[in-house]
């Protein structure tokens, strides 16, 4: 199956899957459709069991594509700066402190914690996981891949919510930037993991997570300046230019970054930022006039949907390669790692919240609804799939326990969260 046929497929089952959940399911769009990808997995390997060929089938029609490339090289950047064009970035600025705390905090102490965590679950003998040889590291790695949340999981739910918009605007925020600094932790830990923990200096760990934020941020922000004089130049004449414009610097943006080495993440939600739906562009008779024209925010926002729902189903057919993988004796370390990842997303984001009350003010219930809104998604996945191989068996484990996190925290957090706000 070539990529033409592949992305008819996808398409064709978003559209089907949108109608039965539109029509039957009411759900929220990404819930439903993932609900309804993973039914369609799960018949599959039932059928796979009766007649072998159609599961070959469908496990070739998965591994045809990778997972990992397919969303963190292509849908990502497209998906993060539909975000950023959309989220508030006044009140993103006037409160970027409790964002840039709630978003570096919260991911560097989920990843130590769920990674030591992890590793100490595999050293009893208990769970009988010693053989796996997973090392310190590995499980490092596991809690970095796991501890940012799913912008595009998180945005989708939050725009749904009645929140008001601070909070709206500090859960958005903390998630497109914590989505950054999770990459940033990851690839430190896997250069660590290449080179040998043994080779590894403080301060070749620190060059590099430097390398990455502050390389990425400064990608971002030079390619946003640039786009913003280019479609003022434009005077939203041109509509299609500016959409030209936009497209263009998003795929610019991840090449730019993979040569330098620095985060593509951060440089897509920079650019994203400086050309928002919210900043004023020059003062006219008529009053303020966005930078952009409506029709380019409407085709971000056509896109942002289109790529999202290809995204869900993507995640709920990624269940068929994964699970035949499965050992039932996993079951209860994912039950006891969920727990771990949830009260560590929790710890990281009260005690910001509650140093930052000593000076500012926050909404009741903030800190639970940023918890319990911490949804993960295909991002935690791709990093999973990205592990290398010299993990060995320990791999398949990883990905067990993303796959349960992912469901867990989309599935139970995103369709109760709703109550936790009311």
């Amino acid at each position: 199956m070539n990529f033409l046929e592949l992305a008819t497929v996808l398409l064709l089952l978003a559209s089907i899957f949108s109608i039965i959940n539109l029509r039957l399911l009411k759900l929220p769009q990404t819930i439903g459709l993932m609900v309804l990808a993973i039914v369609l997995s799960a018949v599959v390997l039932f059928a796979g069991l009766i007649e072998p060929d159609l599961l070959k089938f469908a496990t070739s029609l998965t591994e045809e594509f990778d997972f990992s490339v397919l969303l963190i090289d292509v849908m990502l950047p497209f998906l993060l700066f539909a975000g950023a064009i959309s989220v508030n970035v006044h009140e993103l600025l006037k409160d970027k402190l409790t964002i840039l705390l709630l978003a570096s905090f919260g991911v560097v102490f989920s990843t130590f914690v769920v990674g030591t965590g992890l590793f100490w679950l595999t050293q009893q003998s208990l769970f009988g996981l010693s053989d796996l040889g997973l090392t310190y590291v590995d499980c490092l790695l596991f809690g970095a891949l796991i501890a940012p949340t799913d912008p595009i999981a998180v945005l989708a739910m939050v725009k749904k919510m009645n929140l008001s918009s601070i909070t709206e605007t500090r859960i958005a925020g903390e998630s497109l930037f914590n989505d950054g600094i999770g990459v940033v932790v990851f690839l430190t830990l896997l250069s660590m993991k290449a080179e040998g923990i043994e080779n590894i200096s403080l301060a070749s760990v620190g060059s590099l997570f430097a390398t990455e934020v502050i390389g990425g941020v400064l990608l971002g922000a030079v390619m946003g300046f640039l786009g913003l004089k280019l479609v003022k130049y434009i005077e939203n004449e041109h509509v299609e230019l500016e959409v030209l414009i936009t497209l263009s610097m998003v795929l610019l943006v991840p090449v730019i970054s993979h040569i330098f080495h620095f985060s593509a993440v951060l440089g897509v939600v920079v650019m994203g930022l400086f050309l928002n739906q919210n900043i004023d562009g020059d003062k006219k008779a008529d009053g303020l006039q966005r930078v952009m024209g409506d029709y380019v925010y409407k085709f971000w926002h056509l896109l942002d949907e289109t790529l999202n729902a290809i995204l869900f189903i993507l995640i709920g057919l990624e269940v068929i390669p994964i699970l035949q993988n499965f050992d039932f004796s996993y079951l209860i370390i994912v039950i006891v790692m969920i727990l771990i990842v949830v009260v560590s997303r929790g710890i990281g984001v009260f005690v910001p919240i509650k140093i930052l009350s000593i000076k500012k003010s926050f909404e009741k219930n903030t800190a639970l609804i940023i918890t319990w809104g911490g949804l993960r998604g295909g991002l935690s996945i791709a990093l999973a799939l990205n592990l290398p191989n010299s993990i060995g068996a320990g791999k398949d484990l990883i990905l067990i326990l993303t796959y349960g996190v992912v469901l867990f925290t989309i599935l139970v957090q995103g369709l109760t969260l709703k109550k936790i706000v009311k």
